[in-house]
């Protein structure tokens, strides 16, 4: 047994108790068709973000659509994880899901094998520093404002390159090299991307069509997705191992539902265009395990100003002393 399943057994009767099985098989249905229209719309809003970077002069004018393609291109990654948990499709093809996995990991230049393998041993591990390789590898280690706020900046991909480097350095080496040649085709990819760009517009049009969205939007919404997810937690109960982030029609759209990050980890195979209403049926849950919804502009405020620490509990987490002291 996985650390996280050895320790949120009661966690899962509780679930279990609360949601009627009727209801969680319709939460677990898997609809193609929408997940297909969810995807095709992420691919035509990247399209015509691009058209309009291209099209528009002046930097406020296009900048917002820069902004869109970035999250566009992580959005990829929403897609991706998807594909992770089987939630695409109820025939169990494994052609299909690869070709799946495949297509969404090319836009961010990673490996799906690798992404699949670091997910899947990160819900395995939840809760742990040695088991889960996100908060093992890829969480700061020091809590320094200005190592926090380097993850929204182009230093992401370095950072996370590094950190998935030293994880799959334990992987078997077969899928060591499968995860080698997946992720050069990704950079040959994105290289060739940008060479075209280049060759057609020009080193301006690639500035603000590629490098921007790229290299310094996709960190700020990687970075403020990753805020919501497991940073601000008790550590002695598993029902809040992860954060409640409240549910908004803004933030469903440009996140692709992967806001509700406690939802999926209560409910790992329920479809993503599902987890609003999982939310909504837990609320009688939360109120009763007393879990605190969140905002992402409060979890900004507490993570760079108030400088709480990854993975503790940021309700009862006192002000440091340093803090108080320059205050005083």
């Amino acid at each position: 047994m996985n650390y996280y399943a050895d320790h949120a057994q009661q966690l899962k009767r509780d679930l279990a108790a609360e949601l009627p099985t009727d209801e969680l098989r319709r939460l677990h249905q898997k609809r193609p068709l929408l997940h297909a229209a969810v995807a095709l719309s992420n691919f035509i809003g990247l399209g015509a973000a691009a058209v309009a970077i291209v099209a528009l002069g002046r930097w406020y004018l296009w900048l917002p659509f820069a902004f869109l393609a970035g999250f566009a291109v992580f959005d990829f990654t929403v897609l991706l994880h998807e594909v992770v948990h089987r939630a695409v499709v109820a025939d169990k093809s494994d052609r299909l899901y690869r070709f799946l996995g495949l297509l969404y990991a090319m836009p961010s230049g990673i490996s799906a094998s690798q992404f699949t393998k670091w997910h899947l041993d990160h819900h395995a591990g939840l809760g742990s520093y040695e088991e889960d390789p996100k908060r093992h590898w890829l969480s700061p280690k020091r809590n320094a404002r200005w190592l926090k706020a380097l993850y929204f900046t182009p230093a992401l991909f370095p950072i996370y390159f590094r950190a998935a480097a030293k994880e799959t350095a334990s992987y078997p080496a077969e899928m060591r090299k499968t995860i080698s040649r997946e992720r050069l085709a990704t950079i040959a990819l994105q290289l060739g991307v940008l060479a075209a760009i280049v060759l057609i517009g020009g080193w301006f049009v690639a500035w603000k069509l590629y490098i921007i969205p790229i290299f310094f939007v996709f960190p700020i919404a990687f970075a403020l997705n990753r805020l919501g997810q497991h940073y601000d937690i008790d550590p002695e109960d598993p029902a809040k191992w992860a954060t409640l982030v409240k549910g908004s029609w803004f933030w469903d759209s440009i996140y692709l539902y992967s806001n509700y990050h406690l939802e999926h980890h209560y409910f790992p195979s329920v479809p993503f265009y599902n987890l609003p209403r999982l939310q909504k049926l837990l609320i009688p849950f939360y109120e009763k395990h007393g879990v605190t919804p969140r905002g992402y502009g409060e979890l900004l405020w507490s993570w760079l100003v108030l400088n709480r620490k990854p993975h503790s509990n940021w309700v009862e987490q006192p002000m440091p002393m340093t803090e108080v002291s320059s205050r005083a």
